[in-house]
């Protein structure tokens, strides 16, 4: 299974919040750092808003944060959030004309398939992510990009 990049880039943009939680984020230094348009990723980030897992602060001193201590952001709840319902094949999707649909035993085994990588998904978190925590902030800071302002908390939690 591949997964589209808006769920990949959903992954990244919550391992860059979960790794500078005492501050807020802002979606062009992230863009920035890991190489990517910086519309997509504010579709993302919208994505991750609407899902729950991040909060967002627009206008001046605003970005975005965790909505969610790491340990409780489960791997598997993004991915079905941000991929929405998971149809690998024609038989899966409405308006299926597939000729062999009823004696064809392809959608159980890839409904367990499928179900199986979110069942393992789901036995992780972002925390687990965020293990590797020095080298991932290495590979994400000077050198790799210069965010030119960091926002902090506490100024957006004044609002």
């Amino acid at each position: 299974m591949e997964l589209t990049f808006y769920t990949d880039y959903a992954l990244r943009v919550l391992i860059y919040a979960g790794l500078y939680r005492d501050r807020l984020c802002l979606v062009s230094e992230i863009a920035e750092h890991y190489r990517i348009s910086r519309n997509h990723l504010m579709k993302v980030t919208n994505g991750l808003a609407r899902g729950g897992f991040v909060k967002t602060f627009r206008g001046k001193g605003g970005g975005i944060t965790l909505a969610l201590p790491p340990q409780k952001i489960r791997l598997g709840a993004v991915v079905r959030h941000m991929e929405g319902p998971i149809e690998p094949v024609e038989c899966f999707r409405a308006g299926n004309q597939c000729v062999i649909v009823g004696p064809c035993t392809l959608p159980p085994i890839l409904k367990d398939a499928f179900d199986s990588f979110l069942s393992t998904l789901d036995g992780y978190t972002l925390a687990d992510l965020l293990e590797g925590r020095a080298a991932l902030v290495r590979r994400l800071s000077p050198g790799s990009a210069n965010p030119k302002r960091k926002p902090r908390l506490a100024h957006a939690a004044r609002r």
